[in-house]
C-alpha cells in the first residue's frame, strides 16, 4: 500500500470512527425537546418574576444548549436577564437575585463577578445571571454583559452540520482532559471550541490544522488585527477585539490538544473521545512508586482556604512556584512537584474544609554543612573588595576563606539547612510568594518526608495517581 492509499485508509478509518462517536455525543431529538420545553418553562417565570420589578429587563437563553451545540447528557440551562446599561450595579443585583429566587425557589446564591442564582429544576442545572444589556460588547459594564453578544455571533453562523462537529470537538476535548475554561483546568472554553470550529471549518479541519500549529498561533475572525496578545494560542474575540478568548488556556493545555490531534489522524479510536477516570491510587501503590524512582518526597499539607476553585486553584498554584524555588535555593533539587486538593474537592466549586498539599518529588534530600559561595572575580576592585572584606573579618569557624579559586573570591559558608524537613518546618519555608490566603493555612502545616507521604493516599489519591503514572 502506498502512502495516499494509507492516507486513505486512516481517512476511512477516522470518518467510521467519527460517525459512531457523533451518534453517542450529538443530543437525540427527544433529548433536545426536553431541553426546550423546560427552557421554555423556566424563561416563561423568568418573564413573570420581571413583570413585577419597577425596571425594564428581558431574559435570554444562552450557552451551549441555546445554540444546540451540547454534548449528550449534559444537563445546563443559562439564562440571562438583562437589565438596562445605566442601572446601578446595588440594584441589578438586587433585581436579578429577586429574579433569579422567583423562578428557582430551591436554588442558591453564588458570585461571578457578582452574585446570580444557581439551582436545579426538572434534573437540569441552572444558572439565572443578571446583566448589563449594553449596545456592544467593548462597552461592557462587567465580563458577563458579553455573554449574549458571544451568543448572538455563533447562533447566527452556526448550522446544524457545523453545530455538529462542536459537540465532537467538546466530546474531544472532555476526552483528553482539556476541556474547560476554570482556572483549575485552563482548557478550552465553550465558546472559544464553537470559534475554532467555526473558523476553520469543522472538527476534521481543526484537528488538522491543530497537528501543525506553532505556537503563538492567532486566529481573528473579524480580521480586527489591532491588540497584541502574549499567549500560546490567539483567538480575537469577534465581539470585543481587545480580548483573547483563549487567554485562560494553558501551554501545557494546547500542546495535549495537538499531541492527541495527531494522534487521533494517525491512529483513529473512540477511546479519545472518553474521559478517563482513573481509580485512586492506595498507600501501597505510592509506596511502589517510591521504592522503584528512588527519590525524595515531601508534602506540605494544611487546609484549604474556603474558596472557590477559581480563587484556590491560581493561589494554590503560586504557592507551589514559590515552594519549589525555596527547595532549589536551598539545594533540594526538585524533579517534579504539583499542587493537590483532596479528593472530595476534585471538579467541584464547592465550599468546605478539605485538605490541600504542596507535593514535590526531590534528588536531593539531605545537603552538607557547608556550601559554597562565589564572589565577584577579583578585578571587579569595589565589589571584589567589599565581598572580601564581608568575609575576610569573620570569625566564625564554620566559614572557610575567602579564598581565590579561577579569577574569583569563594568562600564555604554554614549552611541555613541540611535536611529538607528542617527547612519546610521553619519560618523560611513561609517566607517565599504564597498565595495571600494560603499564606495563613500555611502557618498550620504538617510536613510529611519519605514514605509517610502514602499516608496522603486516602485523600488525595487520584492525584497521586495522575502524578506517578503520567501522561500527555
Amino acid at each position: 500500500m502506498d502512502d495516499s492509499e494509507s492516507d486513505e485508509a486512516a481517512s476511512d478509518d477516522l470518518e467510521a470512527v467519527l460517525s459512531r462517536v457523533r451518534d453517542r455525543v450529538v443530543p437525540e431529538p427527544a433529548e433536545r425537546e426536553r431541553l426546550r420545553a423546560v427552557a421554555g418553562e423556566l424563561v416563561e417565570r423568568a418573564r413573570e418574576a420581571i413583570a413585577d420589578l419597577p425596571v425594564a429587563a428581558d431574559v435570554v437563553q444562552v450557552g451551549s444548549t441555546a445554540r444546540g451545540t451540547w454534548v449528550a447528557g449534559d444537563r445546563d440551562i443559562d439564562l440571562f436577564v438583562r437589565f438596562a446599561a445605566d442601572l446601578e450595579r446595588a440594584e441589578l443585583e438586587e433585581y436579578g437575585l429577586a429574579v433569579g429566587h422567583a423562578v428557582l425557589p430551591d436554588g442558591h446564591e453564588e458570585y461571578a463577578e457578582h452574585p446570580y442564582v444557581k439551582g436545579t429544576h426538572e434534573g437540569f442545572d441552572v444558572d439565572l445571571v443578571p446583566c448589563h444589556d449594553v449596545d456592544a460588547a467593548a462597552e461592557l459594564v462587567s465580563a458577563v454583559d458579553r455573554t449574549p453578544f458571544h451568543d448572538a455571533y455563533l447562533s447566527a453562523r452556526l448550522d446544524r452540520e457545523l453545530a455538529d462537529d462542536v459537540v465532537l470537538a467538546k466530546a474531544f476535548l472532555k476526552g483528553i482532559g482539556a476541556y474547560g475554561s476554570d482556572l483549575r483546568t485552563e482548557g478550552f472554553s465553550g465558546y472559544l471550541t464553537e470559534l475554532l470550529v467555526l473558523e476553520l471549518g469543522g472538527f476534521v479541519p481543526l484537528v488538522e490544522s491543530a497537528r501543525s500549529w506553532h505556537p503563538p498561533v492567532e486566529f481573528d475572525p473579524e480580521g480586527h488585527a489591532g491588540e497584541t496578545f502574549d499567549d500560546p494560542l490567539v483567538v480575537v474575540d469577534p465581539t470585543d477585539p481587545t480580548r483573547n478568548v483563549a487567554a485562560v488556556l494553558s501551554a501545557a493545555n494546547a500542546a495535549r490538544f495537538q499531541h492527541y490531534a495527531r494522534e487521533l489522524l494517525a491512529a483513529p479510536g473512540e477511546a479519545l473521545f472518553e474521559p478517563d477516570d482513573p481509580d485512586p491510587l492506595d498507600s501501597a501503590g505510592v509506596r511502589g512508586h517510591l521504592d522503584r524512582r528512588e527519590t525524595t518526597p515531601v508534602a506540605v499539607v494544611f487546609d484549604a482556604p474556603d474558596l472557590v476553585d477559581d480563587q484556590l486553584w491560581p493561589q494554590l498554584r503560586r504557592s507551589l512556584d514559590g515552594t519549589i524555588r525555596g527547595l532549589n535555593a536551598h539545594g533540594f533539587d526538585v524533579l517534579r512537584a504539583q499542587a493537590m486538593v483532596g479528593d472530595d474537592r476534585a471538579g467541584d466549586d464547592s465550599t468546605g474544609s478539605v485538605r490541600a498539599a504542596l507535593y514535590a518529588e526531590l534528588e536531593v534530600a539531605e545537603r552538607p554543612a557547608v556550601e559554597r559561595h562565589e564572589g565577584p572575580p577579583v578585578a571587579v576592585r569595589k565589589h571584589a573588595a567589599s565581598f572580601y572584606e564581608s568575609y575576610a573579618d569573620d570569625v566564625d569557624p564554620e566559614t572557610y576563606g575567602p579564598f581565590i579559586e579561577g579569577d574569583r573570591y569563594v568562600v564555604e559558608r554554614e549552611r541555613a539547612f541540611t535536611t529538607v524537613r528542617e527547612y519546610l518546618e521553619s519560618d523560611a519555608a513561609g517566607d517565599v510568594a504564597l498565595g495571600a490566603q494560603v499564606e495563613r493555612a500555611f502557618a498550620e502545616r504538617d510536613v510529611l518526608v519519605g514514605d509517610a507521604v502514602a499516608t496522603l493516599a486516602p485523600t488525595f489519591g487520584t492525584t497521586l495517581r495522575e502524578f506517578y503514572e503520567p501522561h500527555p
